[in-house]
């Protein structure tokens, strides 16, 4: 069971990266947002309930995959490394696969703001993420967490045999899923 967690801030291509890894491997791709956009027309994602239930989902999905014959998973997430809760939160998610056996696979992405801020406008993004198409709001939000939160890491700060980091501000979402099969013998 291989379990690939891609991570960066908003709008540095995760779910489109993970689409192409997707279509060039075994792996199936679960991006933050499918369970944020199913919670959404009920609760906001911002409120207590629209949170426990984003968690809830998410992890009911990691341990089924865990204890199946699947292959692996791909999966999305925006981590502020400077907030305790999301580092335990993903070694959380990571011991889940790690515990049936599993090998976790860490990929970071980085990009330029003025990039990210061209991909929050995108077709293809506000087509799968429907909580992203009001772009001045979402600009703002993008422009606003990089203020509050750290959204890269530092170096050596993430410890893992199995890590990659890649700044896509000039490569296409399949170079990337390419250089990640290849790094990761996927």
């Amino acid at each position: 069971m291989k379990f690939i967690l891609i991570v960066g801030p908003q709008a540095v291509g995760k779910m489109t990266i993970g689409q192409e890894l997707e279509k060039m491997t075994d792996l199936k791709l679960f991006h933050n947002h499918i369970t944020i956009e199913m919670v959404t027309p009920f609760f906001s994602y911002g409120t207590d309930a629209g949170k426990r239930l984003v968690k809830l989902f998410r992890e009911e999905i990691f341990k089924e995959v865990a204890n199946s014959d699947l292959p692996g998973l791909i999966f999305t997430y925006v981590c502020a490394f400077n907030m305790k809760e999301d580092l335990d939160y993903m070694d959380e998610i990571c011991q889940i696969f790690e515990s049936k056996g599993g090998t976790v696979y860490f990929v970071e992405l980085e990009a330029d703001v003025e990039e990210r801020l061209e991909r929050n406008k995108s077709p293809h993004r506000l087509e799968q993420k429907p909580t992203k198409r009001n772009i001045e709001w979402s600009e703002r939000d993008l422009l606003k967490s990089m203020e509050k939160y750290r959204l890269n890491s530092i170096e050596g700060e993430i410890n893992r045999e199995h890590y990659l980091r890649i700044n896509n501000t000039n490569l296409s979402a399949e170079e990337v899923a390419k250089m990640i099969k290849e790094e990761f013998q996927l």
